[in-house]
């Protein structure tokens, strides 16, 4: 399904998926955060504190083509994920909600299309515009269509993908795993769109865009209720514990990690590589051990965003990066010992300023990208958007794309 311009549905979907995809906070919630960020205006003072890296942010200031989008993912395309290891690979990215259209001057042009998705490839580790192309598919009279579409049985026409997490299973041949939400649109709905599944994308060794030679499957791995807790989706953030992506103690196991329930709660999964497509050895973190019952799942920690990561640090252990209560301006880490914690209480490192640039901006869905980092640091991105889309891509026509920020943990 191509969406237009004028319709504006692009910035519904991403609302939608910032604010149900998980469950909608309350007003009593909400006076929470702005309290506790209201009493702890010190912290900025310390040194555990993130920075911006406009190098990054520029790289993605496009004029022509691809113009902008959120929901950023990536992958080194060697597989490998430690820290500053980008020089030696080319890394994909994949991205949501796409813009594709001109802009001359500060003006978008007319004929701008959003899709749902799109992906590029970035040579090295150095941020350059000239060193990243992008790419989507296009339509017999040359219109702009998503990378990604749904084709597993029972898809209906109305239905498209919201693209998750992924990762590069050496033990796989090679092949780039992603997760990509189902979504249906809900006419009549308080909100008009619904999350129905999730699914997995698979790609094979050497694949290149328009990747004819994909494979998608539906998983049982989202649930609109979970004993009383909440809507569970997996795939907002994957692991994977093995030397081939250079862990520092590896283990054999992807780690899959899902959001549930109104609180935003952190869960996780975990499989070895060899048996990622054998969705009957997926176990399940109960808090003491691993249960092959997902609704057995223990909460490590909660107030997390749709989209995040849970990296390695240098030193073993692990540091989740995410956009407390998924769309306030507060990025947040928290550290654990091992994939399933115990973690600490979270840190907010980094205020992002974009809101204070329009009435309607907000910011959404941080997450860290290990092997683009420095050693001892991690890169950090968000995304930025408008509640009055279709008035501030043409006052703004740069502002719905990632912004970046590098956190030093040493």
């Amino acid at each position: 399904m191509l969406l237009k311009n004028k319709s504006g549905v692009g910035v519904l979907i991403s609302l939608f998926l910032v604010l149900v995809f998980s469950g909608c906070q309350s007003n009593h919630q909400k006076s929470e955060v702005y309290t506790e960020v209201n009493q702890s205006a010190d912290r900025w003072n310390g040194t555990i504190k993130a920075k911006s890296v406009p190098q990054w942010e520029e790289m993605l200031f496009q004029k022509s083509g691809w113009i902008g989008a959120d929901g950023v993912y990536v992958v080194p395309l060697n597989g490998v994920e430690r820290h500053g290891e980008a020089d030696q690979t080319q890394t994909m990215f994949w991205f949501s909600d796409s813009i594709i259209g001109n802009i001359e001057g500060d003006s978008l042009q007319t004929d701008w299309e959003m899709v749902h998705n799109s992906v590029g490839y970035m040579e090295g580790a150095v941020p350059d515009p000239s060193k990243i192309t992008f790419s989507w598919r296009t339509g017999n009279n040359g219109e702009a269509l998503s990378m990604f579409e749904p084709n597993t049985p029972g898809t209906t026409e109305d239905e498209y993908y919201w693209l998750g997490d992924g990762f590069f299973n050496h033990a796989m041949d090679s092949t780039i795993y992603i997760f990509a939400y189902k979504i249906k649109n809900v006419p009549g709905g308080v909100y008009p769109f619904d999350d129905v599944g999730v699914s997995l994308i698979s790609l094979p060794k050497g694949s290149k865009p328009p990747f004819e030679n994909q494979k998608q499957m539906d998983t049982p791995f989202f649930k609109k209720d979970s004993k009383g807790k909440g809507k569970v989706v997996f795939g907002i953030s994957v692991m994977a514990n093995t030397s081939g992506a250079g862990a520092p103690d590896p283990d054999g196991y992807i780690y899959i990690y899902g959001v549930r329930g109104p609180m935003k709660e952190l869960i996780v999964a975990r499989v070895q590589d060899r048996e990622f497509e054998s969705f009957d050895k997926w176990r399940f973190w109960d808090g003491a051990t691993w249960s092959d019952d997902m609704d057995d799942a223990s909460a490590l920690t909660n107030r997390v965003s749709n989209e995040m990561s849970v990296s390695f640090m240098e030193d073993g252990r692990v540091m989740a990066v995410y956009q407390l209560d998924t769309n306030s301006p507060n990025v947040a880490i928290q550290v654990g010992r091992t994939p399933t914690g115990p973690f600490q209480p979270h840190k907010i490192i980094y205020e992002t300023p974009e809101i204070y640039e329009d009435i309607d901006f907000y910011t959404y869905n941080a997450k860290a990208h290990p092997h683009l980092s420095k050693p001892g640091e991690l890169l950090i991105s968000y995304n930025v958007n408008s509640f009055d889309f279709l008035t501030d891509i043409h006052k703004h026509p740069h502002h719905l794309r990632p912004r970046f920020v590098s956190f030093k943990y040493q």
